[in-house]
């Protein structure tokens, strides 16, 4: 189910529903298109009108952040957990080693893939890994070609936003495989080479804390963003109540 988010078709789903859901639709070979959305991701949707079309298109938009589950307050909209990629993800391959779907992942630097496929391995024994590349390529096609002889039933993209999704939907045709996911910075938080926002941190709700902490240079804007975040969600209330 969907419901409006501002201007944007969030799904609303328990974790649980969904990777039973994920499961099925491999299963079926039903083609689907995995999407997450924090106060960043909004925030691009409103001034790029291309990523905004394929984010609404998804037939998966999870929430990700305490930002999302804010604005859900604001918009009456029944969140049952913060579904953000980093934490899902791992649940996913989990249900792929479990049903021997296979998977390619796309992203990150090479060190930073090839340090996530040695702990993938570890962590998802049975696990079924179909390929990998980097996310530096030159040639989109022929990573899409590469991809489709792999024969990969699951796509993980970590390239970012918006270029993960623009490229998933960019080649939506293309890509042989059933399931494609943008999963951000998942792949280096799983090389274990990008650390993660301690425990309490992540209780509090404040991860972002965390990581402008410790990139204050690049995050800054996106810190900065979420309080345009706020702002443009509660003009949004504001002019359709």
């Amino acid at each position: 189910m969907k419901k409006a988010f501002g201007n944007i078709d969030l799904t609303v789903i328990t974790e649980e529903q969904f990777l039973d859901e994920f499961e099925s639709r491999v299963h079926e070979g039903i083609k689907t298109n995995v999407f997450f959305l924090n106060a960043h991701c909004y925030n691009i949707a409103q001034t790029d009108r291309d990523y905004y079309r394929i984010i609404n298109e998804a037939d998966y938009l999870l929430n990700d952040g305490v930002g999302i589950e804010i604005g859900a307050k604001l918009f009456d909209i029944p969140l049952a957990g913060n579904l953000n990629g980093t934490d899902l993800t791992p649940k996913i391959l989990k249900r792929c080693e479990k049903n021997g779907f296979s998977v390619f992942v796309l992203g990150a630097t090479e060190t930073n893939l090839q340090s996530a496929i040695q702990h993938f391995r570890k962590d998802y024994p049975d696990l079924k890994i179909a390929g990998c590349h980097h996310g530096y390529f030159q040639s989109k096609h022929e990573i899409v070609a590469m991809i489709n002889r792999s024969h990969a039933d699951v796509l993980l993209v970590g390239m970012g936003v918006p270029l993960q999704e623009k490229f998933i939907a960019g080649f939506d045709q293309e890509l042989s495989c059933t399931a494609r996911l943008g999963v951000g910075a998942f792949i280096d938080f799983a090389s274990g080479n990008v650390p993660r926002a301690p425990y309490l941190f992540r209780k509090l709700r404040i991860e972002w804390l965390f990581r402008l902490l410790r990139e204050p240079k690049r995050l800054w804007k996106r810190n900065v963003g979420s309080l345009i975040f706020l702002c443009r969600i509660l003009r949004y209330k504001w002019k359709h109540s």
